[in-house]
């Protein structure tokens, strides 16, 4: 990030620490006027005291974890139906069928369920005889 597009042009040339202890209104489109009513709602005069107020933390933190969020279980279930959906309508393991019609494959009871059991692939080969 360049320094030029979070302060003002006069600060430019400013150390870090001469800025942090600068006015709210040396940040880039913060008015006089907005540091004003900062000041009058939240009392904070300089750049550190806006960092260091809590509701800015708070706020942060709370984006930062939001971002970091994972599905929560209704969005889950509704990826997991969508996708259900989807395989029930273009199976992707179903062959084309000679009259170029697509056919679904029904799976034997005695065979595993390859999608969500791949530990025990081997049993499939055991009952087709090959070893």
């Amino acid at each position: 990030m360049n320094i030029d597009t979070i302060v003002d042009q006069e600060y430019l040339d400013k150390s870090f620490r001469d800025i942090v202890n600068a006015p709210i209104s040396a940040l880039r489109g913060v008015s006089p006027k907005d540091a004003k009513a900062l000041q009058q709602a939240f009392g904070v005069h300089t750049v550190r005291e806006l960092a260091n107020l809590n509701f800015v933390k708070w706020a942060s933190a709370l984006a930062i974890l939001a971002d970091e969020e994972g599905m929560s279980g209704e969005e889950r279930a509704k990826e997991e139906l969508l996708d259900d959906a989807v395989e029930m309508t273009f199976p992707a393991s179903d062959p084309i069928s000679v009259d170029a019609g697509i056919t679904r494959i029904e799976v034997p009871p005695e065979t595993v369920d390859a999608q969500t059991d791949h530990q025990h692939a081997g049993q499939q080969e055991v009952a087709a005889g090959k070893k």
